[in-house]
């Protein structure tokens, strides 16, 4: 199960092999804390896959919770509260780099057991035009992503590069999913799902 309703993290397993079935948390991200940006992002996956772990419905299923943000300067930045934030967020981060931090819990309903980590991706963010802000913003896509960007849709061009697991920016590391996994005693191809003809 995926305790998100992330497109990204839902296309990501799918294409990886996997056919989760997706449970929102409901969550108040903003309730909830942490010292450190890769700390609060591990915290947040923390708290949707507990929420969703105690379920009935996920009774017996492995539950997989994700949350990102952005670390800026030492400061952890979500999803954008409006338009006017999304601009002023892009136009600091033009011409610097930022770490995209993403938490991973993963919560087996069986034992009872969970374990969670954090993956760090360095995002190297290029010049857009103030033009190409405005048109970007206007577009919607800043404000539904956590640091008010996608390096899958309409905001790759701004990109210029990145240090590390593309998939951690996107929304989920499948390195670090699998070595979760391992660490419960679950093998990744144990999960994949049957192929389709």
């Amino acid at each position: 199960m995926l305790a998100s309703q992330s497109p990204a993290r839902l296309g990501l397993l799918r294409n990886a092999g996997f056919a989760p079935e997706v449970i929102v948390s409901g969550v108040d991200e903003d309730a909830v804390t942490a010292p450190t940006p890769a700390e609060l992002a591990c915290a947040l996956a923390e708290a949707k896959a507990s929420v969703v772990a105690a379920r009935p419905e996920a009774r017996g299923a492995l539950v997989i919770g994700c949350d990102s943000v952005l670390d800026l300067d030492g400061q952890a930045l979500g999803k954008p509260a409006d338009a006017e934030e999304a601009t002023a967020r892009w136009k600091s981060m033009r011409g610097r780099a930022g770490t995209l931090q993403t938490g991973h819990c993963v919560w087996d309903t069986v034992s009872g057991r969970y374990v969670s980590g954090t993956a760090s991706t360095v995002v190297r963010f290029g010049e857009p035009t103030d033009e190409e802000i405005a048109a970007y913003v206007a577009s919607g896509e800043p404000l539904h992503v956590a640091g008010a960007f996608t390096l899958d849709g309409r905001s790759a061009p701004f990109v210029d590069g990145i240090d590390g697991d593309h998939g951690n920016v996107i929304g989920l590391s499948l390195p670090l999913l699998r070595r979760l996994l391992h660490e419960l005693g679950v093998g990744i191809t144990e999960l994949w799902a049957p192929a389709r003809d």
